[in-house]
């Protein structure tokens, strides 16, 4: 697809804008001030395929916190600022990488221009984040509500107070827990501004809900090549959030480095624990770090078959299944030995060495009569009608 083309901006050791990857945000959960909990939970997120992280700065011990927690991550740190601007200074001056600010809820215009001079001073970029929560009064009368339009004029005006300020080190924020009015939020926006965006479906819900309204929302803002980092946010852990951006980028071809889990939905031929097992799988594949599909299969009927365009798969029969390779059977093992098998398969795909290979469920140019006898031990190939 063919990307908007913003600005670039530097946060910390990453880079947005400019036709770049986009890259993942997640927020963490845990207080500040507790670094240690701080620190253990951005480093989780960071080998989960998180790239930037923020937390929130509700205090200057928060504020304060920054400095240590910055000695114990590699990725940069966003600071969340809501009304107090001597936090986004204290914040900036422990070592924050961007700051995240609404000026509408900073104060005076003074305030601001404190927080604009040390960021200008420092390099910091300033996040404006504006939601439909937020949406000033007189906007709100103009039209008639929140609006699309009006999130679109409350954060373009934001940003002129900032750029008046002499600082255009920027990125925009604008969401909504609507979806289509997000949707049509950034698709005004991006005519309207160069700045990178920041896209998300804000108070998106819980695990299931919130997946699905972002991976709709988002997918339809990126399709059109709109947005330079995302966040999914979601009621629940914030590894969730990383593990799900990570799929709806690498569905619409915007990231690499990432393995796709295919499954079968359950029928009457299933005579494996399948729904354990996919689940089981997908969380084993979360560190395997190559584009590659990795298919789970309920039968040994037409699993062989539908896992061929696969990389690699196992299908499940009664008690056993298959271990599949580039379309090709290469082990019968009892179910209990199907994961370790598959995990075996990946690592050494990803450190490129092939384990050795234990006894196989036929040779390699083996007649069709034998694959057959060596995918169904338990019952007549059948075709597939669905």
């Amino acid at each position: 697809m063919e990307r908007k083309h913003t600005k670039t901006v530097r946060i910390g050791n990453r880079t947005i804008g400019g036709g770049r990857p986009v890259l993942i945000q997640s927020m963490t959960n845990t207080h500040t001030e507790d670094i240690e909990a701080t620190v253990a939970q951005i480093n989780r997120l960071a080998a989960a395929g998180c790239d930037i992280i923020r937390s929130t700065v509700p205090s200057m011990e928060a504020a304060r916190a920054f400095g240590e927690i910055k000695k114990r991550i590699a990725i940069p740190i966003v600071a969340d600022i809501h009304f107090d601007y001597r936090l986004a200074i204290a914040a900036m001056e422990n070592g924050a990488d961007k700051i995240r600010i609404n000026p509408g809820n900073i104060g005076a215009k003074e305030r601001v221009k404190a927080v604009v001079d040390v960021a200008k001073e420092r390099g910091v970029p300033i996040r404006v984040g504006v939601n439909s929560g937020s949406l000033e009064k007189e906007l709100l009368e103009k039209y008639g509500g929140v609006t699309a339009q009006g999130l679109v004029e409350s954060a373009l005006n934001q940003v002129k107070v900032i750029e008046d300020m002499g600082y255009d080190n920027l990125v925009i924020s604008i969401k909504s827990s609507d979806v289509l009015m997000c949707v049509r939020t950034h698709e005004l926006i991006a005519r309207q501004t160069a700045h990178p965006l920041h896209v998300g479906i804000t108070e998106a819900g819980t695990v299931k809900s919130g997946n699905i309204k972002s991976a709709l929302g988002l997918g339809l803002i990126l399709y059109q090549g709109i947005g330079d980092t995302i966040r999914v946010s979601l009621t629940g852990d914030p590894l969730e959030e990383v593990k799900s951006a990570k799929l709806i980028l690498k569905t619409l071809g915007l990231r690499q480095g990432v393995a796709e889990v295919v499954s079968c939905p359950t029928c009457g031929r299933t005579k494996i624990d399948l729904i354990s097992l996919a689940n089981q799988v997908e969380d084993m594949v979360s560190d395997i770090s190559m584009d590659i599909k990795v298919a789970v299969m309920g039968c040994v009927v037409n699993g062989p078959g539908e896992a061929r365009e696969a990389d690699i798969g196992i299908a499940g029969g009664c008690g056993e299944g298959l271990l599949i390779k580039s379309g090709e059977i290469i082990k019968k093992l009892p179910e209990a030995e199907l994961l370790p098998a598959l995990r075996e398969e990946l690592l050494a795909m990803q450190s490129g060495a092939a384990p050795q290979k234990k006894e196989t469920a036929m040779a390699p140019g083996a007649a069709p009569q034998e694959r057959k006898a060596a995918m169904a031990p338990d019952a007549a190939p059948q075709e597939d009608k669905e």
